[in-house]
This record gives structure tokens, C-alpha cells and sequence, in this order.
């Protein structure tokens, strides 16, 4: 196997990881106790303003939590799930349980009780924290199927109709938090609760987190403390942050990047906002207005079609001084990063670009954002240039649920566009034969819960872990993803073709909101395409073409047309063999609740392939 070891490469390294004040997250609240004791540890976005959760009140709710979890019969690793939106009481809920010496098991909100019956049978959980009557209706219309599973505990006051019909293994969050403070009445109690946590080692197990499942069922990805960890020293310098940083969090806790990141957030002392949900991003922003936030490639996506479909519907004059403004910033950034000085000409040009649009921008996303780090997905590099541009530092970073997640982070002051930057502290990367990406490090999982074989076709002897991914490595330690391995498409002659870089370049397109490359044993590649409905009937009404239902618009042979316009030149710039020779439009976009999108909005290919089938079959009829 040739081999290109990042931790070989001199060149963009960072900072050595930070000493840990701790040596597992059983410690972490106690620490923040006599740190970072602050008024606002936790905030939650109402639309009555912000509510703020002290670090001592955070610690006693979840000292609470851990003692009453003890109190009902928990062991040190038995399993415990949690199956909620984001929100406070997930972290109240996850602090508790790994402070009794249990094991979290997430679960995300979006889907059924019969996939969550999987992963708490699968997981032997003994327990699930529910965040309202919905959940728990999903888990009590499977519990007769989950005997090891004894209680429920339901973070709002909401009581399920189940539970009422004589359930008694559903509990409310204020009533196991009661029972937890009458048990710290006792100095028994709260001596052996303490000793628990001084026990706990760094090799015991955190957690079991669930892959999202694009493909097969779902494996259980086992991670230490000492994995997570590991991954919050590495990024910490990395990142930059401060107890004077204010950090959104919206995305799901069920994924490890946000849950991992929360740990960072709360052991460097910020103060962490819980967005109410994705719907109320936009007012939540300017709540907070955090100096930091996380995101997934979507998120930066649709908020970059929003701000450039505002600036194609405004007046000429406007329109020509937000391109201009764009142009400026980018020039002006491009400059920064390659370490070269402005001129005094471009200088006074991003200082008038910036009051007259890039500060109207920023105001959008609360006006104080000074990061924003996206992962989960590859994200375009105009996207980040965009940003950058208008003065919102966007830094893309790599890794998987396997790898605790972090493997790679674009250095803050020198990103490399169109990469997902170098391995950090601890991670040494190297490219296989095939082109896979090969990681090695203390962050490494442990392996798939009760899966020996899947655990050994992707875990060497040696401590390297197939990731899956192909890409390349830079002589100077900057990594670029090129494709899934397993989503590389094969055609009926042979040819392979990586879709993903190809969809991103029609995604760019302001008349593409989703697209999706189909071809697998066919004799030549396809694209299935949503169209941005606004921006096509936009474009229609200039063109003085009839509007309609998005179902007969998809359809009809002169919006289609549109399409293969669109189409065509990239296609001179592909291989023969790459080349989309047909194009078909979908009505509806791809979405979570539809099942064509993972809870982190990744594609689910089969998903989508199953539901238009028939689309799909019409595009090879007349070859």
C-alpha cells in the first residue's frame, strides 16, 4: 500500500493538542463547576427572548439525573438511548448518563418506532430519554417487542396517551430529576456517585452512535472517552475559541460532529444557545447572534441561494454593487490567504464593499460570527469563497462517526478552498492502492457493536481504518475528497464515475436546487434534477413562457429544455464516458421527512432511486 502519512508533512501543521483537564467526559460538569462558573452556561432560543441555565444549576440537574439513574438499578455500561430534537435536556439527559458510568446511545427524532426498536434491541438499552408525547408514542407502540427496555423518560410534561392507558415505565424529566435531588440528600449516595466518575477510565466506553444508514442497516459505532476526547484536543487549537465566545447549536446532537463540538463549546467555557429548530434559524441568529456556529453544507448552501436571490431581484443599481461588492471581498480575501498585502487601492474598495453589503450580510446571521465550520458533507468551494468574501471566516472540515469525528480541519488563516484542509493534531492519514483514505489515530473507534467482521473489514491490525472516501493528498498535507467509494457508479460498459463532484457543479447552477447522478449498469449516465422552483419561474416570466403546477412543469418539453442547457456545458468539460446524456426534472425536493435525505442531509441514493424508478426507467426507453 503506498503510503503519504500527513504527520510526516511539515508544512500548514497545527497546534499541538492541549493538556486535558480532564481524562474522561464523566468529569467534564465537575470541571466546569470550578472553571467556568457563569450565568449563562446554556441559553434556549423562545420566541419570548433567550433563557439562560447557570453552569451550577446545569451540574446539579445532571448530578441529579446520574444519581437517580443509579438509584432505579443502573450498572456501570449499560446502555441508555436518547431520542430528541436538539435541545437542553438531550445534554442534561447525555451528562447524566455518562456520569452514572452508562452508555449514550442517540437515536435520531426522524425516524419510525420500528428503526428505533432496532437500535435499542440491537444496543440492549435498558432506557431511552424521549423529548416529548410524540417519541414516546413511536417507542411504546414497540415496547412489547424491547423486553430489556424498563423505563421512558419524557423531557416535557406531555403524558402519552399510551402511558395513560397504564403504562408505568414512562417518567417525566422533572420527576427523575426529583428523585435524583432527594438522593443527594444522602452523603452516601453522592460520595459513591463521585467515586463513580473518579473510576471511570479512559478506555471505557462513551457511547454507541448508530451510522444513519445510507446504505444496509445500521452498524453501532462504539466510541471511548478517550476517542471523543482525544478529538477535542486535537481541534481546540485549532478552532481558537473563548469563554467570550457565544456558540448556536442546531444541528443534531445525534450526530457525533455536534455532539463532539458541544463537549468543546462547554470545556473552553462558551456559552452555548439551543436553537428552538431549523424553522426558526433566521430569528434564533439574531437572538444569539453567536460568534460561532456549525453547520452542514445545506444550511451554507440555501442561505447562499437566498442571499443571491435577493440581490437578482433587486434593482439594476443594486444588483451591479452586490456582483461588485462580491468580486471585491473575494479579491480582497484571496489576498489574505495567500499572505500577500492589499493595496492601498483595494483597501479602500473592501472598506466601502463592506459597509454598503458585506456588513448588511453579516447582520443576517446576528452580525457577530467571526467562524462558521461546516462537515458532514463535501461542501462547494464557492460556497466557502462566498462567504469568506463577505467577511464570515467558513472552514471546512473531514472525518466520520468512526473517527470520534474529526480527522481534518482547514487552518483558519489559510484555507485551501475545494479541500477539507490537514490532519489534525494526532491523525496521520494515507491514500491506499484504490484511492481510499486511510486514517490512524487515538480518536479511531473501538469498533461496530457486536460486529466483530464488519469491524474487522474496516480495521487493520495496525490501527488504520478504511474510511470509504476516495481522495488525494498534497505534498504540503491538505486533503481533497473526490467520492464515496461505494457511491462511484459502474456502468454496463465498465466505465466508473464519481458522481458527487459532478452534482456539485450543477447544484451551482441558480436554476438547480437538487441533482442526482443515475447510471448504475446502464450503457450511459443520467441526471435526475429538482428545479429551484422560484428562480425557473422567474426565469419563465422573463422568457414570457406560460407558469403552471410544478408537476406539469416537470414535464413539459420547453422546461426541460431549460434544463439541458444547463447541462450542456458542463458536460464538454467531463469525459466521454461522463458525459449526462439525458436529463429528467422531479417535483418535490429531496427532504428528511421523505426519507430521500439522511437526519444530516446526506442523499440516500437507493431512497431516491426506489421513488422515481419510473422516471428513471422512462430515461432509458428511447437510448
Amino acid at each position: 500500500m503506498p503510503v503519504a502519512v500527513a504527520s510526516q508533512v511539515r508544512s500548514h501543521r497545527f497546534p499541538p493538542s492541549i493538556a486535558s483537564r480532564i481524562s474522561s467526559l464523566a468529569q467534564l460538569p465537575g470541571d466546569l463547576l470550578r472553571t467556568y462558573p457563569r450565568p449563562d452556561l446554556l441559553q434556549v432560543c423562545t420566541a419570548s427572548g433567550l433563557v439562560p441555565c447557570s453552569t451550577s444549576a446545569f451540574v446539579e440537574r445532571v448530578r441529579a439525573i446520574g444519581l437517580a439513574l443509579t438509584d432505579m438499578g443502573m450498572a456501570p455500561g449499560d446502555r441508555v438511548a436518547i431520542m430528541s430534537e436538539t435541545r437542553q435536556e438531550w445534554v442534561l439527559a447525555d451528562m447524566g448518563i455518562v456520569t452514572a458510568r452508562l452508555v449514550t446511545v442517540p437515536i435520531y427524532p426522524t425516524i419510525s418506532g420500528q428503526q428505533a426498536r432496532f437500535i435499542l434491541q440491537d444496543s440492549g438499552a435498558r432506557g431511552v430519554f424521549v423529548s416529548d408525547a410524540t417519541q414516546a408514542e413511536k417507542i411504546l407502540s414497540v415496547r412489547h417487542l424491547l423486553p430489556e427496555l424498563e423505563f421512558i423518560v419524557v423531557f416535557t410534561d406531555e403524558v402519552p396517551p399510551a402511558a395513560v392507558r397504564g403504562s408505568h415505565t414512562v417518567l417525566r424529566l422533572e420527576g427523575l430529576v426529583e428523585r435524583g435531588t432527594a438522593r443527594a440528600a444522602d452523603p452516601g449516595a453522592v460520595a459513591r456517585y463521585e467515586a463513580g466518575i473518579a473510576a471511570v477510565r479512559p478506555d471505557d466506553l462513551l457511547t454507541i452512535i448508530y451510522t444513519s444508514g445510507t446504505t444496509g442497516e445500521p452498524k453501532g459505532v462504539m466510541l471511548t472517552h478517550e476517542n471523543v476526547l482525544s478529538n477535542l484536543r486535537a481541534v481546540s487549537p485549532v478552532l481558537e475559541l473563548t469563554p467570550q465566545d457565544v456558540a448556536l447549536s442546531y444541528l443534531p446532537l445525534s450526530h457525533v460532529f455536534e455532539r463532539m463540538v458541544t463537549y468543546l463549546y462547554m470545556y473552553e467555557g462558551l456559552t452555548v444557545c439551543h436553537a428552538e429548530s431549523l424553522d426558526t434559524l433566521a430569528r434564533d441568529l439574531q437572538l444569539a447572534r453567536p460568534t460561532v456556529m456549525t453547520g452542514v453544507p445545506r444550511v451554507y448552501e440555501k442561505l447562499h441561494a437566498k442571499i443571491h436571490e435577493v440581490a437578482a431581484n433587486a434593482p439594476a443599481f443594486r444588483r451591479r454593487l452586490f456582483e461588485w461588492a462580491v468580486r471585491i471581498g473575494t479579491e480582497a480575501s484571496a489576498a489574505r490567504i495567500s499572505g500577500r498585502s492589499l493595496s492601498p487601492l483595494l483597501k479602500m474598495q473592501e472598506a466601502v464593499a463592506d459597509s454598503l453589503v458585506a456588513a448588511k450580510i453579516r447582520e443576517k446571521v446576528g452580525g457577530r460570527l467571526k467562524l462558521a465550520v461546516s462537515g458532514s458533507a463535501p461542501l462547494p468551494a464557492h460556497i466557502a469563497v462566498f462567504f469568506n468574501a463577505v467577511g464570515i471566516p467558513l472552514i471546512e472540515g473531514y472525518g466520520l462517526t468512526e473517527t470520534s469525528p474529526v480527522l481534518t480541519v482547514n487552518p483558519r488563516t489559510r484555507p485551501r478552498f475545494g479541500t477539507v484542509g490537514c490532519a489534525v493534531d494526532g491523525v496521520e492519514l494515507a491514500i491506499g492502492d484504490d484511492g481510499e483514505i486511510l486514517a490512524r489515530g487515538p480518536n479511531i473507534m473501538k469498533g461496530y457493536w457486536q460486529r466483530p467482521d464488519d469491524t474487522a473489514a474496516v480495521l487493520e491490525p495496525d490501527g488504520w481504518f478504511h474510511t470509504g472516501d476516495i481522495g488525494t493528498l498534497s505534498d504540503d498535507g491538505y486533503l481533497t475528497i473526490t467520492d464515496r467509494k461505494k457511491e462511484l457508479l459502474v456502468t454496463s460498459g465498465g466505465k466508473k464515475i464519481a458522481p458527487a463532484p459532478i452534482e456539485a457543479l450543477l447544484k451551482r447552477h441558480p436554476l438547480v436546487a437538487e441533482a442526482m447522478i443515475v447510471g448504475e449498469a446502464r450503457k450511459f449516465p443520467a441526471v435526475l434534477i429538482v428545479p429551484n422552483f422560484p428562480q425557473l419561474e422567474h426565469r419563465l416570466k422573463l422568457l414570457g413562457m406560460p407558469l403552471g403546477p410544478r408537476e406539469e412543469l416537470v414535464v413539459r418539453e420547453d422546461v426541460v429544455s431549460l434544463y439541458q442547457e444547463v447541462v450542456e456545458p458542463l458536460n464538454r468539460d467531463l469525459a466521454q464516458f461522463e458525459r449526462l446524456k439525458k436529463v429528467a426534472l422531479l417535483p418535490t425536493e429531496f427532504s428528511i421527512a421523505g426519507g430521500e435525505l439522511t437526519p444530516t442531509l446526506k442523499l440516500r441514493r437507493r431512497v431516491v432511486l426506489e421513488r422515481w424508478q419510473a422516471v428513471v426507467d422512462r430515461l432509458y426507453e428511447n437510448p
